[in-house]
């Protein structure tokens, strides 16, 4: 709306038409340039704070699905290889191992207990069941996942390395060449 003095203007002919609407848009920009910017209320500050948190929280909750989806494909992974792997097994001769505190047993003939013995077969645990693995596929299972080989002779075990400080005590002991027991 053009205000009264304005339309006098027109009518008596001082001014055109296209000056009024002119000089109207520039009125208009120079009241909304000339608002100041709204200081930052409270409500925004806090909204603007939780959606901080709630990103923060977002991405974690993000590291930790990524994280479990990797851990499921390795096992995956794991499982792969020891089905793709495994020896089949055949025999009469109880070969024992320990494994989570108890002894537990697998059935092998002559030549597979020879090769767990030696080294070249590599026993794993798969869910509920002991698979015997060769030692390639025995690499490719540990760098995945350690704790899934069971037994494996080539590896040195940390329950069978002598104690240095046991060493180091009976080191002053000499025992003598000739010993008869």
């Amino acid at each position: 709306m053009r205000n009264p003095l304005q339309d006098q203007l027109l009518k008596a002919g001082l001014v055109n038409k296209a000056k009024v609407n002119q000089v109207a848009r520039e009125q208009n920009k120079q009241k909304v340039a000339k608002a100041p910017p709204a200081p930052p209320r409270e409500d925004a500050i806090d909204t603007a704070r939780l959606q901080a948190e709630r990103a923060e929280r977002d991405r974690a909750l993000a590291a930790e699905r990524n994280a479990q989806a990797r851990a499921a494909e390795l096992r995956a992974q794991v499982r792969q290889i020891i089905d793709t792997h495994k020896v089949k097994r055949s025999g009469e001769i109880d070969y024992r191992f320990t494994h989570a505190g108890a002894i537990r047993s697998v059935l092998v003939n002559e030549s597979l207990r020879s090769q767990l013995a030696s080294g070249a077969l590599v026993i794993a645990a798969l869910d509920d069941r002991y698979e015997l693995v060769p030692r390639a596929a025995a690499e490719k299972i540990r760098e995945r996942d350690q704790a899934v080989i069971v037994l494996d002779h080539a590896q040195p075990s940390a329950d069978t390395a002598p104690s240095t400080d046991d060493d180091a005590y009976y080191s002053q002991f000499q025992v003598p060449d000739d010993l008869v027991w």
